[in-house]
């Protein structure tokens, strides 16, 4: 039998393949994906976990005319491969490549762009009463992990479908939590009888007939309700979705393709919202994956043979992750206010010796930013020093609750932002290019960008001492190397520092851009340009006295970030300088008003001229520029 999947261009055609065709299919695609990731690093467990699941859906359903919604996105690559993407495959995750993750402008059958969880059942919805207001017919399927469940946005969009009644399945996929253990061959056997057409004519019918039993038939329906529910609470964790309004089947084998398209048939004849719970396992087919889940969950190029992963980091050099954590461990044996909290990211946040050191003063909120913070709130409330760590993608979904509940408060919680700036292959979705902008503005807040490990360690420390709200935001990758033992020194707190002196102009960085902006005032010093270098440090408060200081002495300020220009560190330079009546001409070199796409973070620190070159390259085009021009880089 030649290969089914190379000859696949529609989902449509998966209609066609017979059950061995099909078992075929699933083992194409695994050997594919595993092949890829294996080469260009990706999500691979749980993409692995949901290869019968995703054939099941596309077989069953009309895609793409009926809606399949991907929660978060990880799990998403044989939906890929089924849907006419094989060719470019082997592009996954590179500059100019495809997405990671659903994207509604690669493709007709990607619903809707997804990167950060539990959005699924709310724009499933959104959809479904869309169909509804159109007069359509199209079905909507929502596909979410269990993990996700923990995000408060997943539960407000099934209390809301349940009120609604509209027409949906969600597909719950459990491959992590352990929801339900007991999937066997009995609430298999149940869940596609209960579904099946025959019993839930049977259900309605006898419901009627029981109601109008007279005298009492109102009572014999709520007891026949009650037996059900009963039986079903027995053997399934139903009762909690038959709460929200939803009909509730399962649990049933993820990977038995049988069980998955009867039950998945049956299922889309329902009037009203459904939940159907699919127990799979994550990395399944690939024995290491199997073994060791979190480890493949998001995992860099590896030996497919061993499963060993290549470690694209050179030498002894610490990341900043691990930087980060280190430290915390030394700061919290010194200092037992000290709390660590994680949003469901223990090990990727840095934070796994500080659990296993003191468990007693880690917690781990599950995908919940926003209860993460406020939680914070609670515990800086009776005198502790909390920490969230988090992604600074992540944050984005905390920012109320930042504002509000800490900064308004003047509460001495610390965000510790990692994955700051640009993080590679993951995408717009990921990138950390928007803290400067939503976060410079909230008043009482503190917020340091360190440009190596060292100052990492310090902004660390000036956030433990200070009685009010920081924020430090360190970027994905490797330090410098830099020794960092003896005692760790706060920051002054508002205070820059200059670098290097020089009278063609000024370039004021932040963060990653300041080992940059030095390597380019030396290429342009080669040149006979002569720019001054200084290290803001703070996003907020900005060193006024410094920043004023130096460009009243020369006639180009540059300024450099790795955030979106849009009310970034130049904005807040620029605002500053406007205030004082210093007019130089002004360069702001960042991210343009524009999502960036996934690639390395060479290559897109390249592609927008934030590597020393592309600094040089603009400062020497600014000093061509008439006096009057500002200039956005």
């Amino acid at each position: 039998m030649g290969s089914i999947l190379k000859h696949l261009t529609s989902p449509a055609e998966l209609k066609q393949l017979s059950k061995a065709e099909l078992t075929q299919l699933a083992e194409e695609l695994r050997e594919q994906i595993i092949s890829t990731v294996a080469v260009n690093g990706g999500h691979l467990g749980s993409s692995l976990g949901v290869i019968e699941l995703s054939i099941a859906l596309h077989r069953v359903f009309n895609s793409p005319a009926d809606r399949i919604i991907w929660d978060v996105g990880h799990q998403a690559y044989a939906h890929k491969l089924l849907t006419g993407r094989l060719e470019q495959f082997h592009t996954l995750r590179q500059l100019e490549g495809i997405s990671g993750f659903p994207k509604r402008k690669e493709s007709e059958h990607d619903a809707f762009d997804v990167g950060h969880s539990s959005t699924s059942i709310s724009a499933a919805l959104g959809m479904a009463a869309g169909v509804e207001l159109n007069n359509g017919d199209e079905r909507v399927i929502a596909v979410i992990g269990d993990g996700s469940l923990t995000a408060g946005m997943a539960f407000e969009a099934l209390n809301h479908a349940g009120h609604l009644k509209q027409k949906m399945i969600v597909i719950l996929n459990d491959n992590e939590m352990s929801i339900s253990p007991n999937v066997g061959a009995l609430s298999s056997f149940l869940s596609r009888k209960m579904s099946s057409d025959s019993f839930l004519r049977f259900k309605k019918e006898t419901e009627n007939f029981l109601s109008h039993v007279p005298g009492f038939g109102r009572e014999l329906v709520n007891l026949a309700k009650r037996t059900e529910e009963s039986i079903k609470g027995f053997i399934t964790p139903g009762m909690l979705f038959e709460g929200f309004g939803f009909d509730y089947f399962g649990p049933i084998n993820g990977h038995n393709l049988d069980e998955l398209m009867v039950t998945l048939e049956n299922v889309s004849h329902i009037e009203g919202p459904v939940l159907l719970h699919v127990a799979t396992q994550k990395g399944k087919g690939y024995q290491p994956a199997e073994q060791n889940p979190p480890k493949y969950h998001g995992v860099g190029p590896f030996d497919k043979a061993t499963g060993e992963v290549q470690r694209g980091k050179s030498g002894s050099t610490a990341s900043y992750t691990g930087v980060f954590g280190d430290t915390l461990v030394e700061m919290a044996r010194e200092d037992s206010r000290i709390v660590a909290i994680t949003a469901a990211m223990a090990e990727g946040t840095g934070l796994k010796e500080f659990s296993e050191t003191f468990p007693e003063r880690f917690y781990d909120v599950g995908i919940a930013e926003q209860h993460a913070v406020t939680f914070a709130a609670g515990l800086a409330c009776r005198g502790l020093r909390p920490v969230v760590t988090i992604y600074s993608t992540f944050m984005q979904r905390a920012y109320d609750q930042a504002l509000h509940d800490v900064c308004l408060q003047n509460l001495p919680v610390t965000f510790a932002m990692d994955r700051g700036g640009l993080v590679g292959a993951d995408g717009p979705t990921h990138h950390g290019v928007f803290d400067y902008s939503f976060m410079r503005h909230i008043p009482n807040l503190t917020f340091m960008v360190p440009r190596n490990e060292v100052e990492l360690r310090r902004a660390m420390k000036t956030a433990s001492l200070t009685d009010g709200p920081c924020a430090y935001r360190y970027p994905r990758g490797n330090g410098e190397g830099l020794p960092l033992d003896g005692p760790i020194l706060p920051l002054p707190i508002g205070k820059g520092e200059l670098l290097r002196e020089g009278q063609d102009g000024l370039i004021i960085a932040v963060g990653t851009m300041v080992g940059e902006a030095l390597q380019a005032a030396e290429q342009l010093a080669e040149q006979g340009i002569e720019m001054a270098v200084a290290d803001a440090r703070f996003i907020k408060p900005l060193d006024e006295e410094l920043i004023i200081e130096q460009a009243g002495k020369v006639p180009l300020v540059v300024t450099a970030e790795e955030n979106a220009l849009q009310g970034g560190f130049g904005s807040a330079v620029l605002e500053l300088l406007a205030d004082a009546d210093v007019h130089p001409r002004i360069l702001r070199i960042g991210i343009p008003d524009q999502f960036i796409e996934q690639g390395t973070q060479g290559e897109l620190r390249k592609m927008l001229g934030l590597n020393a070159e592309g600094i040089a390259e603009k400062v020497k085009q600014a000093l061509d520029y008439p006096q009057s021009q500002i200039i956005a880089g």
